[in-house]
């Protein structure tokens, strides 16, 4: 079964920093084009951060560059994004998705709540 995972969620405060994970099952993300998109409370999702198949290329939403990384593992096969300096208005599920075969794949989603 082809699917995404993330993990890494969870409660942080305003200032500190959390790495989400994505790691996929029924294919590998090597190779794949792969990111992020949040969606908060009340408010469309959006995109985050992306990163090419080959990982030469990142694309990050204006409102996280300077503090959001995005990378790959694949010797874990997974895709990670580093967040840094997290703000409130971070609070959000985080989904992860690849390109497969032409379509997204998506998975369901962690919740990240930063919070004092």
């Amino acid at each position: 079964q082809v699917q995404l995972v993330e993990s890494g969620g969870g409660l942080v405060q305003p200032g500190k920093s959390l790495t989400l994970s994505c790691t996929s099952s029924g294919f590998t993300l090597a190779w794949r084009a792969t990111g992020w998109f949040r969606q908060a409370p009340g408010k469309e999702r959006e995109g985050v951060s992306c990163i090419s198949a080959t990982a030469d290329t990142t694309y990050y939403a204006d409102f996280v560059k300077g503090r959001f990384t995005i990378s790959r593992a694949n010797a874990r096969n997974t895709v990670d994004l580093q967040m840094n300096s997290l703000e409130p208005e971070d609070t959000a599920v985080y989904y992860c998705y690849a390109n497969v075969g032409g379509a997204n794949v998506w998975g369901k989603g962690t919740l990240v709540t930063v919070s004092s």
